[in-house]
């Protein structure tokens, strides 16, 4: 019985330190495209993104810029196999909708902006856009 518990209480600061590193990995991008962030735009290009709790750090390369936006958690039933940015493209528009880091059950996801649920009202098709990131070290 004292083993069991040992091994629970191994397991379980495994889990909080995989979710911590999770929560906090850096992932970068190079996105190909202009797109949205809540109700504010972003031009193509590189792009890193941080989560401190409930607020995602998005910081543009080129224009030395950092923007925070409020973020929620996400889940899925298996690990994320890639480290990905997932868009929501409709209209022409690409909003960012969710943030996953490889080999972690939760992501981050973004609220969607006034003018994509116009466009969703608007019987928009919907397609979404994968790309690949990286964690930085």
């Amino acid at each position: 019985m004292k083993n069991l518990r040992s091994i629970l209480a191994a397991l379980a600061v495994l889990l909080v330190a995989t979710a911590t590193q999770a929560q906090t990995a850096k992932v970068t991008a190079t996105v190909p495209f202009n797109f949205v962030v809540g109700d504010h735009a972003y031009p193509a290009g590189d792009y890193s993104f941080r989560n401190n709790g409930s607020v995602l750090q998005i910081a543009n390369a080129e224009e030395a810029t950092t923007d925070m936006i409020l973020s929620q958690a996400c889940e899925r039933v298996t690990l994320s196999p890639d480290t990905k940015l997932v868009f929501d493209s409709m209209g022409g528009y690409y909003f960012l909708r969710q943030i996953w880091v490889a080999g972690n059950a939760r992501g981050r996801e973004l609220p969607r902006s006034h003018t994509e649920i116009r466009l969703a009202q608007n019987n928009d098709k919907m397609e979404s856009v994968i790309v690949a990131a990286n964690i930085a070290k």
